[in-house]
């Protein structure tokens, strides 16, 4: 029990840096608009914002996987997962001050940049934080604990667009509807500091440095006996084709919020100023899922879980309606948001706690919401399109745990190699961005129907190579219920 309590005390500290990368995610939303109007930018120009902070991803683990290779060792098992997520962390730091200078010479290109060092360093926070919350306790939990500090990722993106809104506009009673650039340094460089005091922090936390790897792959398998210690992550095929289900999943989530907002101004003709509520709903519905999704990581009994899985969405709900209602926005027009709400529950209950048949029916209901967004219009265009964040709520724990399963040493590798597919969240956006010059907003959201059909076959596709290597995912699963 001692042990138990520590490991969730450790957990509890490590899913802090979680609310920071949805924080930041979340308010480049409202940075995109901003910035449109601010610098007179192309729809595919704006989503520019998304190709720096997404592909900074992919570049950081690049350099990962680079050292690593040069220093002839995994370099977090060279140095540690703690000190990983410091030097994240600090890397971060440094990337919010440039939006000092960036903002009082209203330079575009230095805000990018600023953005950039941000996600260099949430690259390597990510590399490192995935894995260590899987492996923080029973394996058979571990995707419903990376589901769990997912939803304190969106509680970050729920707030985020709110508090980076009322930065560049005050408050609604003000009615300013100008986007002051100059104004977004000063949330920026607290942002900073608080990476900095949340690295002191964790570096003086008992967050462990080092994880047996291989030891964790014997515990995720039914039959040890199968399992084969290749010699690179690339031999595993359920993790390159999670690479690409990892770019199109970040892609279809990061490019229908990205693109939401001119769909908003052009269908409904709300302005700027009043988009924050719409995009914090997106992704408050992340929070709402995730939410949902965790009620599995819980020690306790079956009937619990099921009162858990019915209540923790409403909660969810209930902190965005609050914090929205503090913020004065009309909340009443998203009160029959609750009724999407209970098709994510059927859809979670009817999983049952296997990570690949979560991941398949989200997807056919993300694709169902997409279809019903772009043939209609008004607010039930709307809706349909804001629920796509309710269903992209638990894919990336249900992939990641897919795609590093079973790889044992080899899973620090496939970790780096799944954060350098988050670029996905920029080309994506940029290609629906570019479609939409083409073609209008509102029927671009077909890249996203695209997305979610990949992600549906991987789920089918991933189930059979793990059986294949001995691991069963429902008796797996099947561990979550005692």
């Amino acid at each position: 029990m001692a042990q138990q309590q520590t490991r969730w005390a450790q957990f509890g500290v490590l899913i802090t840096v979680f609310f920071f990368w949805g924080f930041v995610a979340a308010s480049n939303d409202i940075l995109i608009p901003v910035f449109k109007k601010a610098f007179n930018l192309s729809q595919s120009q704006s989503q520019l914002v998304a190709v720096a902070f997404y592909v900074a991803y992919t570049v950081g683990s690049l350099i990962y996987f680079g050292i690593s290779k040069w220093v002839g060792q995994d370099l977090l098992n060279k140095i540690g997962y703690k000190n990983g997520i410091c030097v994240g962390l600090l890397i971060s730091a440094l990337g919010t001050l440039l939006f000092y200078p960036a903002a009082n010479n209203s330079s575009f290109p230095l805000m990018l940049s600023g953005l950039f060092i941000v996600g260099l360093g949430f690259a390597l926070q990510q590399i490192a934080a995935n894995p260590l919350a899987i492996v923080m306790g029973n394996p058979a939990t571990g995707a419903q604990r990376l589901t769990m500090a997912g939803g304190v990722n969106n509680f970050g993106t729920t707030i985020g667009p709110l508090l980076v809104s009322f930065a560049i506009f005050g408050s609604l009673s003000t009615g300013n509807t100008d986007a002051s650039i100059e104004s977004v340094k000063i949330p920026y460089l607290v942002l900073g500091a608080a990476f900095t005091l949340v690295a002191v922090f964790i570096k003086f936390s008992s967050v462990p440095n080092q994880i047996d790897l291989d030891a964790l792959a014997s515990d995720e398998a039914q039959d040890a006996g199968k399992l084969v210690h290749k010699p690179s992550a690339f031999a595993y095929p359920q993790l390159v084709l999670g690479m690409l289900a990892i770019f199109v999943y970040v892609g279809v989530e990061v490019s229908t919020v990205s693109n939401l907002p001119a769909y908003l101004h052009e269908g409904l003709g709300i302005e700027t100023q009043h988009l924050a509520p719409y995009v914090s709903l997106y992704w408050a519905s992340l929070m709402i899922g995730r939410w949902t999704g965790a009620a599995g990581a819980f020690d306790v009994g079956r009937s619990t879980k099921s009162m858990l899985l019915l209540l923790l969405p409403f909660l969810a709900f209930g902190v965005y309606l609050a914090v929205n209602a503090i913020a004065r926005h009309d909340i009443s027009q998203f009160y029959g948001y609750a009724g999407v709400i209970v098709v994510m529950i059927a859809a979670t209950w009817l999983s049952r706690g296997n990570p690949a048949r979560m991941l398949l029916y989200f997807a056919v209901c993300g694709i169902v919401a997409l279809l019903i967004g772009m043939f209609s219009s008004g607010m039930t265009s709307t809706i349909a399109f804001i629920s796509v964040g309710l269903f992209c709520s638990t894919m990336w724990p249900c992939i990641f745990a897919l795609a590093i399963t079973g790889l044992g040493r080899n899973t620090n590798q496939g970790s780096s190699l799944l954060i350098m597919m988050i670029m996905g969240g920029g080309l994506v956006s940029w290609a629906q961005g570019a479609l939409a010059d083409v073609v209008g907003v509102h029927m671009s959201f077909w890249v996203g129907v695209v997305c979610f059909a990949y992600l549906a076959f991987y789920a089918l596709r991933a189930s059979s190579l793990l059986r294949k290597q001995g691991i069963d995912l429902d008796q797996l699963a099947a561990g979550t219920s005692h």
